[in-house]
Formats: C-alpha cells, sequence, structure tokens
C-alpha cells in the first residue's frame, strides 16, 4: 500500500458507516448499499490525487460522488416495496404462502453495521433517525432517484442548496424544486421523517421482551394483548399483509399449526427500530433460522412486524443460523 493510499483511507473510513445509510436509504437494500459504497471508494481512490480541498469538504466530495454511483445504480430499477405497498389487505389468513421472488423487496439493515463500534446506546446511532426506519425508506422508494436524493441530502444530512446542486450538477432552483416535490409525494404518502416513530425507549424493548416470552411460550392471546388494534404484520417475499389484532392472531396460530410451537427468538435492532431473529425447531431438535422481525412500537402497543423470511439475512445480521 503506498503512502498516498494510506492517507486516502485514513481520510475515507470514518465516512464508511454514513455513506452506507445514505446508500441504504437510496436503494432500499443492506446488499445493495454494501456494493454501492465499495464502488464509491474505488471511484474516490482512483480521482484522489485530482481532489482539491481548497474548493469541497472531503466529505462533500465523497457524497457527490456516492450519489452519483447510486443514481446510476437505479436507472431503470424498480421499486423496492414492503407487502403493504403493492394493494390492499388479505382477509383470508389461511390462503397458500406463495413467494414473489421476482419483486426486489425492501431490506432490513441492522444497526450494527451503521453505528460505531464502541456505541452500546442505541440513542446514539445513525441508524435511530427517522429517515433510518423502514416505513421512511419504503416510502422513499416512490420517489423518482433525484428528488429522493435531493429529499436526503437536504432535509436528512442537511447540506445547504448550493452543496446539494453541486453534488446532483444541478441548479440550486432545480434542487429546490425537486425537494419540495418529493416532500408533497411524503406527506401524501404520511410519511415524512417528523411523522414516524421516535427511536425505541427502555420500555418499547421492555414490550418487545414480553413479546418474545409470550411467542415462544405459544401464547397467542398473551400476544394479542401487546399489539395495537391496526396493528400491521407483513411478510416478505410473501406478497401478503394483514391489519388488525384478529387477523394477527389468526396468522400466529396458523404459524403454529405449521411449523410447531416450539420457537426461540434472538433480541437485535434494524433501523433504529426493535428486531428479533427467530428460530423454529425442526424434526432434528435444532432450531432453525426462519425470519428477522423488525417492530414498530407506539403508545405502549406493536403497530407493525415485517417479517422478513429470508434466512440468508441471519448473516447480514450476525446471527447464528441454528440454536
Amino acid at each position: 500500500m503506498t503512502a498516498n493510499q494510506e492517507k486516502f483511507e485514513r481520510r475515507a473510513d470514518p465516512f464508511r458507516r454514513e455513506l452506507l445509510a445514505h446508500c441504504y436509504r437510496m436503494a432500499g437494500s443492506a446488499d445493495e448499499a454494501e456494493d454501492l459504497v465499495q464502488e464509491t471508494m474505488l471511484r474516490a481512490w482512483r480521482s484522489y490525487d485530482r481532489f482539491d480541498d481548497q474548493l469541497a469538504s472531503f466529505r462533500t466530495w465523497l457524497y457527490r460522488i456516492a450519489t452519483n454511483v447510486c443514481l446510476t445504480a437505479l436507472e431503470g430499477a424498480r421499486r423496492r416495496p414492503l407487502p403493504s405497498g403493492l394493494g390492499a389487505p388479505g382477509v383470508d389468513t389461511e390462503q397458500p404462502l406463495t413467494p414473489a421472488f421476482d419483486v426486489p423487496w425492501l431490506q432490513p439493515i441492522p444497526d450494527s453495521l451503521l453505528s460505531p463500534p464502541t456505541s452500546g446506546d442505541p440513542s446514539t446511532m445513525v441508524s435511530v433517525h427517522g429517515s433510518m426506519r423502514l416505513a421512511f425508506v419504503a416510502a422513499m422508494q416512490y420517489l423518482p432517484a433525484r428528488q429522493r436524493a435531493a429529499l436526503i441530502l437536504r432535509d436528512v444530512l442537511e447540506f445547504s442548496a448550493l452543496e446539494t446542486a453541486d453534488i446532483l450538477g444541478a441548479t440550486p432552483a432545480a434542487v429546490n424544486s425537486a425537494l419540495q416535490r418529493a416532500r408533497a409525494r411524503l406527506e401524501e404518502l404520511s410519511a415524512s421523517e417528523e411523522q414516524i416513530a421516535e427511536p425505541p425507549s427502555p420500555a418499547d424493548r421492555e414490550l418487545i421482551d414480553r413479546y418474545i416470552a409470550a411467542f415462544e411460550r405459544a401464547d397467542v392471546p398473551a400476544i394479542t394483548r401487546l399489539l395495537a388494534q391496526d396493528v400491521v404484520m407483513e411478510m416478505p417475499p410473501v406478497p401478503l399483509w394483514f391489519v388488525g389484532t384478529e387477523h394477527y392472531a389468526q396468522f400466529i396460530d396458523r404459524v403454529y399449526r405449521l411449523n410447531g410451537p416450539h420457537w426461540r427468538m434472538l433480541p437485535t435492532t434494524a433501523n433504529g427500530q426493535p428486531a428479533v431473529g427467530a428460530y423454529v425447531r425442526g424434526p432434528d431438535g435444532v432450531f432453525g433460522a426462519h425470519t428477522i422481525q423488525v417492530f414498530s412500537v407506539r403508545n405502549s402497543a406493536i403497530q407493525s412486524n415485517a417479517v422478513f423470511w429470508a434466512p440468508a439475512l441471519f448473516d447480514l445480521f450476525e446471527l447464528p443460523p441454528t440454536l
């Protein structure tokens, strides 16, 4: 490694986590975001000898590269939805659970990828901001890529209009116009950052601990008592979602009938929200990875549970494949 490369890496490494958050907000995929950051760093290194500290800050320069990498990657790409973004809620909890693997589903991202390794307090993590929560990232997918970038750069990262125009290669007037359209669209979706729930509190975590205990007991009535009346459950890659405690309870009852009542859950965090890795006991007595579940809690009740039926996510979350 050359001295110049060492200098570049010393300067760039402190920005990797926030660039990952930026790319995730843009792309809606943790896997894709990591690839986009790698491409950003490669492009930045290749042009580092042409970087002029007098013309731009190093952070702004990196964001210009990262944003353009994202915009290129998103050209012609389909938006990444959750099931609730594809149609009306289901009413039959017994209908077939057929995955739609052709849909590029929104992915959760573990907080551990976004927070400093020394940070033990979720309230200090980059990922607890409303802009990282699943509902907000899902709503961002409705925006054209350049509007998405303008809103993130201005409202989330708080770059000035001039800095944002420089990053996007646009005029401040064009940036402000894109920003206004993006804000209006998010308001239509009731998904502006201010409308997203606050970061999880100790009481929220205790509520999820009670949910875990009830689930591991296969106690459906106890689970139901922890839910908001209009609770939402969705389970990508299955394009189904349900609303209300009755449907939620009926579906959980079906889960126990299909998979048995023997489950274990490991708490974790994703998108600044409480989450769990769920394991189901197989015929051999081993508990195998089943789903990553990401909760939204408000007013001392579970408002939503996004159940990601993708065992490959356990590696991303650094959770064991079996217990």
